[in-house]
């Protein structure tokens, strides 16, 4: 039955199946929100004002996503989770595992990214995960232990993530930050307005306090 209302979700026109998503599902969805031709079914979904999510992305088994205003998702991201509800085998070792993906105000993840939120990812706001095929994954086997283990990756605000590289549990961007292009996070780094790069990606160099993408407050960039 739960399969069937969703197939009937997809192909009704947006304002009809913003309120069946919000009557079926309880999902909190803003009039100015709005979902392309996505199959978006969390098992709690918020959306505030001017939010969005394009076309051609999937976002299934997490238990929450939560998208602050002018949030966006673009085209064509596989956003995948392990969800805490229900009897699991795996990952029972983390009481406190929460899978979720966090965007800030004005947030942005572009096209054709995977986010493995088997773990939280949090996105600050006025943060762009920018160019195509970049990998945030939560979740690994624990060679030591012999089993499936997760942590959570945060991205602080006004970050800006260069195009196809991996982030892996536990990795923390600090706010006013540059992860280049093609880089690997995996742990936690502090300092603020740096380019971080490499892999693993290490501190290159600072970035000057007058950069200007650190103090927009539009999130699209012309």
């Amino acid at each position: 039955m739960i399969n069937l209302l969703k197939l009937l979700t997809f192909i009704m026109p947006w304002s009809l199946r913003r309120r069946a998503l919000e009557k079926w599902f309880g999902y909190q969805i803003h009039p100015t929100a709005r979902i392309g031709l996505s199959w978006v079914f969390p098992r709690e979904l918020v959306m505030d004002a001017f939010s969005k999510i394009e076309h051609f992305t999937v976002a299934i088994h997490l238990d929450l996503i939560k998208m602050n205003t002018k949030s966006s998702i673009g085209r064509g991201n596989w956003i995948t989770g392990f969800s805490t509800i229900g009897n699991h085998s795996h990952f029972k070792h983390q009481i406190d595992r929460h899978a979720e993906l966090l965007l800030g105000e004005s947030a942005a993840i572009t096209k054709y990214h995977h986010l493995d939120c088997t773990n939280r990812i949090e996105i600050g706001k006025f943060t762009t995960i920018a160019g195509y095929h970049s990998q945030l994954l939560t979740h690994s086997i624990n060679i030591l232990e012999n089993r499936q283990d997760s942590f959570p990756i945060y991205i602080g605000e006004y970050a800006f993530i260069g195009t196809n590289v991996v982030l892996i549990g536990g990795a923390y961007l600090p706010s006013y930050s540059v992860l280049s292009a093609k880089s690997l996070l995996n742990k936690r780094y502090n300092e603020e307005r740096t380019l971080y790069g490499g892999v693993p990606a290490k501190p290159i160099k600072a970035i000057p306090i007058t950069a200007k993408y650190f103090t927009r407050t539009e999130g699209f960039v012309y």
